[in-house]
């Protein structure tokens, strides 16, 4: 049987096991958002814009790791996740990705309504301003 190169791992979640203090999270949002106010706020495009804390669902820890268990929800500072990588299991088709537990904002034991404590978002100057200000 022939296997696409890019097909999801297809695996367990036992058979996942995060070495020392390490956290493994799924569920990861990385699309825009629209605030109350009907502002479109864009998604991660690696620059300055769309640069905030994102949530993820716990998936599995390392045996060292004491502060989160798998389920909870975490809030982890931008850019502190691997890429990821897709699997197939039980739950179906999701990305995992490694996060920084030096870098965890925010713990829940429910699922947060936003991907973000914050609505803010960074948006750089352009020079004429900067001269303004």
């Amino acid at each position: 049987m022939i296997t696409a190169a890019f097909a999801p791992h297809q695996i367990t979640q036992a058979q996942l096991k995060p070495l020392n203090d390490s956290v493994i999270v799924a569920e990861m949002m990385f699309t825009e958002r629209l605030s109350r106010g009907g502002l479109v706020l864009p998604n991660d495009n690696g620059k300055s814009l769309g640069i905030r804390p994102r949530w993820g669902r716990v998936y599995a820890v390392g045996p060292a790791q004491t502060d989160v268990v798998v389920g909870q929800w975490v809030c982890v500072a931008h850019g502190r996740w691997t890429r990821g990588i897709d699997i197939q299991d039980e739950q179906g088709k999701q990305t995992l990705r490694r996060i920084d537990p030096n870098d965890i904002f925010l713990v829940s034991d429910t699922e947060p309504e936003d991907e973000t404590f914050s609505g803010a978002i960074h948006i750089e100057q352009k020079p004429s301003e900067m001269l303004h200000n």
